[in-house]
């Protein structure tokens, strides 16, 4: 199979079709939505799809999700599920961080066997910034060094390598992010940490005090991948940074949160690291938050001049209409009309 997918290349009935594991989650809904817009036949894996189908996932020129019943770790239902797709999206991880050094890397091998049954499907990997040492890492590039220093970033060392040793016969993108926020991402640090769901933003938990950190709006980073699964100039084996959102201190996303509210400035409190510090030896979240913690304690800006390469631009939501959109999505704004200071979108600082 050809690895290009371009917007006017179509299979035999017409439609470019897509599994997307993890259809369901934050970032694969998000993925599912902009292929849907962009005239795509969509396919979800899941255990129970007849209760993932009342999450009213959105629609576009090609319907809707296809759902069908099966696991992300028994590769008979993947590979059955991929057959004669054109791409397969690997969105699907352990919720909660649980379990990541004994399912991450065998999902990850049965989504390679998918493709190559399928005669070739590119994969698309949501990628992160946990493949580099924070420590030593002030701007993330394409293909700089990975020396990660947490067992999370090991495995996902390990997942782009066996993704790299595959690309030869699987075309394989990965599109490097930084957190998420979002409308419908409520599994996040954001939506979990520092605002809390279905209620109004009375106050914010602050992750990293005066640390710069990137951040991603999930529209704009899914409409940057399916941009670059249409573009004809990809090839076999990509690695692209998203820049995403880039608060240089770690106070311009709270800024910007109590601007959406309408308020000059919000009450903060500090998330309790040192309580993930005495949990984390008896394992669960609290283990797995004190792995990623360097991140939050050092900037790792990430670079996109491979992106730049590609589309010329990032897909921007402008910053203030992006936080408004997010906050209402998780219900934090009780009413969809404006509120104070929404009527100029602006930019995070140092965007343009």
């Amino acid at each position: 199979m050809d690895s290009t997918i371009t917007p006017g290349r179509t299979t035999r009935n017409g439609t470019r079709t897509a599994l997307v594991l993890g259809a369901s989650g934050s970032i694969g809904g998000a993925v599912s939505a902009a292929l849907l817009a962009h005239g795509w036949a969509v396919r979800g894996l899941a255990r129970h799809p007849d209760r993932t189908r009342l999450q009213g996932l959105a629609q576009g020129p090609a319907g809707s999700i296809e759902w069908l019943a099966g696991d992300a770790m028994v590769r008979e239902d993947v590979v059955a599920a991929a057959a004669g797709v054109q791409v397969i999206v690997h969105a699907v991880s352990p919720p909660g961080y649980r379990d990541w050094d004994r399912r991450v890397l065998p999902m990850m091998d049965n989504t390679i066997a998918a493709a190559r049954a399928a005669g070739g499907a590119r994969i698309l990997l949501p990628g992160t910034i946990y493949n580099v040492d924070a420590a030593r890492t002030p701007l993330l590039l394409e293909d700089g060094p990975q020396r990660p220093a947490s067992r999370k970033g090991k495995i996902r060392v390990e997942l782009e390598r066996r993704l790299e040793a595959v690309s030869g016969e699987v075309p394989v993108l990965i599109v490097r992010a930084g957190d998420y926020f979002g409308p419908r991402t409520r599994s996040s640090w954001f939506a979990q940490a520092m605002v809390t769901t279905g209620r109004p933003v009375r106050r914010l938990t602050h992750l990293a005090p005066h640390v710069g950190h990137a951040w991603a709006y999930l529209p704009d980073l899914a409409e940057t991948m399916v941009r670059l699964l249409e573009h004809p100039g990809l090839r076999p084996f990509e690695r692209v940074g998203f820049e995403g959102f880039w608060d240089p201190d770690g106070r311009a996303l709270p800024a910007l949160v109590a601007q959406a509210v309408g308020a000059e400035r919000l009450p903060e409190r500090t998330f309790p690291w040192w309580l993930m510090r005495l949990a984390a030896p008896f394992g669960g979240f609290a283990r797995e938050a004190v792995d990623i913690l360097p991140y939050w304690r050092h900037s790792v800006r990430i670079d996109n001049r491979r992106l730049l390469e590609l589309l010329g631009a990032e897909p921007r939501t402008p910053a203030l209409e992006a936080m408004r959109r997010t906050l209402q999505g998780l219900a934090c704004l009780p009413e969809p009309a404006q509120a104070p200071g929404l009527g100029t979108p602006t930019q995070l600082p140092g965007k343009t």
